[in-house]
């Protein structure tokens, strides 16, 4: 008699990075013994992957522990990632938990999990992040209509307010050619763009003498492979050899997301950032120069100890003059461990929150510019594979958001289209060209 599946689910919270690791874990369970299931259907065992760049952050994590412990209270949890590298004790202590494990343990999770015995107590396998950390490929396939590949792990960078250097460890990366052959199993599989991911992309080679524009040189010539985006890239690492290569390859999207953090350089300097915002602002420039209708976005952090009325009004009028596309706002999150936990100056609930308000709608007032920008212009779309209220939705090259009525032929497929109108739900509208 065959013994019946197990049903899996997986939930992910956090970054791109965190999308193609779950995914990675997931093909380890083997198809034999294991049935995955979608995250809103009962399980016999849910994997939630979780992040810890804020104190939001943590508490998403453990709402989440607590609604799949709710939903389907006989089943094995198991919780790994960022937080649980962090807070494995605190994750422990929530009834119904029962395996927590760090970064490094969480690729061997099918090794931990023989038994499916609901357990009186947690176990936690979490080791002390060395030097010596290996690094775990990864990607994801079957999840969304692109696929997230993992090009570099940890930070050596020590940002006053970060904790991923200790929940991800040193920056390291693997050769270039087993990235390369993990992008022919993604083409393999039919999938047409890859998000390049990692911590810290920019500092891809550190740890093997190559260069992130010598990886990009490469992964170009991947056949099948249309489309390459860049995640995120750190001002002081968007060279301008990296800028031109993605001028000249039609493969390379003009979209760039870039963490400014703050447009003070006092503030900069409290959040020991390696750059200031003249090096930011060059760096936009340059791109705009090569790339004229380049998308592009930046992380900013408000509230952080020490930003005055001041300090925060130079951060506004920096970003008003810089002709960025989106805004990504955080409000400053005081995390335990860190340097800029220990300073003084800070800044009230009610201050974080009218200056996030107002960066959010200059935010919507810079996309708005943006999409106005390109109103005629003939781009690239890759389309969705889902229905959204009759309308299939896509992205173009550039990163801008659009729709069109739904057409099943369409899904996962790149076609030329016109930007005609913006809508009302800020996407716009397009007619096919060919």
């Amino acid at each position: 008699m065959t013994e019946e599946k197990k049903k899996v689910a997986f939930h992910t919270l956090g970054c791109k990075l965190n999308f193609a690791e779950t995914s990675t874990i997931s093909r380890s369970f083997p198809q034999e013994k294991f049935e995955r299931v979608s995250a809103s259907s009962k399980a016999d065992i849910y994997v939630i992957n979780t992040c810890s760049v804020t104190d939001a952050a943590d508490k998403k994590c453990r709402q989440a522990i607590k609604k799949f412990i709710t939903l389907s209270p006989g089943a094995f949890i198991a919780v790994v990632g960022c937080y649980a590298q962090l807070n494995p004790q605190e994750i422990s202590s929530i009834p119904g938990v029962d395996l927590v494990l760090g970064t490094n343990e969480k690729f061997d999770i099918s090794d931990y999990i023989t038994v499916l015995v609901k357990r009186q107590k947690a176990e936690i396998h979490t080791c002390e992040l060395t030097s010596n950390d290996s690094f775990t490929p990864s990607y994801s396939i079957g999840d969304r209509t692109r696929s997230f590949l993992k090009v570099q792990d940890g930070c050596d960078y020590g940002c006053s307010y970060c904790t991923i250097p200790m929940a991800r460890g040193r920056s390291r990366n693997p050769e270039i050619s087993s990235i390369i052959r993990e992008a022919e199993q993604i083409a393999e599989n039919g999938l047409r763009e890859i998000v390049i991911t990692g911590v810290n992309i920019g500092d891809f080679g550190k740890s093997t003498g190559d260069s992130f524009t010598k990886l990009l040189k490469e992964l170009v010539k991947v056949q099948g492979i249309e489309r390459f985006r860049i995640s995120s890239i750190e001002p002081n690492l968007l060279t301008d050899e990296l800028i031109e290569l993605s001028a000249l390859n039609g493969k390379i999207l003009p979209h760039f997301h870039i963490p400014l953090q703050s447009g003070c350089d006092k503030i900069l300097g409290l959040m020991r950032r390696r750059y200031k915002r003249d090096i930011f602002a060059s760096r936009i420039n340059r791109l705009l120069d090569k790339m004229p209708f380049a998308g592009i976005g930046a992380d900013v952090i408000v509230g952080f100890p020490g930003e005055s009325d001041s300090d925060f009004e130079d951060t506004y009028s920096f970003l008003e003059e810089i002709p960025l596309s989106y805004l990504h706002v955080f409000t400053f999150s005081e995390r335990p461990g860190t340097f800029a936990a220990n300073l003084a100056e800070k800044v009230s609930y009610i201050d974080k929150e009218k200056r996030s308000k107002q960066l959010i709608a200059l935010s919507q007032k810079k996309n708005i510019i943006f999409n106005k920008l390109n109103i005629g212009q003939i781009t690239n779309v890759l389309f969705e594979k889902t229905y959204s209220d009759g309308f299939i939705t896509g992205f173009t090259s550039n990163y801008i958001r659009v729709q069109y009525p739904w057409d099943s032929k369409l899904a996962g497929e790149i076609r030329k289209v016109k930007l005609n109108d913006i809508l009302t739900s800020g996407k716009m509208s397009i007619e096919l060209i060919g």
